[in-house]
């Protein structure tokens, strides 16, 4: 990325997104089509996902912490749009289908 590469970028923040807002379940969407999968998203309430997460041997303050992040970005609290892809590295960003497509091309999602 730019930010890394170039100068000029010292102490700025740059909110990275693509051109659209997505839910989890549009990004399986996306990536089920790109790889001609029956592939579908289940949400989990928030107390599934922590028994998931205690279920893999996490520790305690970790499962709090994943669990009020998931909550914070499922209730849409991190839902915005930023220009940083087009500020940093000067183009526009790129729409996660083709991002879906490409990776199905080289290989993703299949097994």
């Amino acid at each position: 990325m730019a930010a890394l590469a170039e100068d000029g970028h010292a102490g700025r923040c740059y909110e990275l997104s693509g051109p659209r807002l997505m839910t989890f379940g549009d990004a399986v969407l996306e990536i089920a089509r790109a790889a001609g999968r029956d592939i579908r998203y289940v949400p989990l309430t928030p107390e599934a996902y922590a028994d998931e997460q205690r279920a893999q041997g996490m520790p305690e303050e970790w499962v709090r912490l994943s669990v009020g992040l998931y909550e914070h970005v499922r209730s849409g609290g991190l839902a915005s749009l930023g220009d940083g892809v087009r500020r940093s590295p000067g183009r526009a960003p790129r729409d996660f289908a083709d991002y879906a497509r490409a990776a199905a091309r080289q290989g993703a999602w299949t097994g």
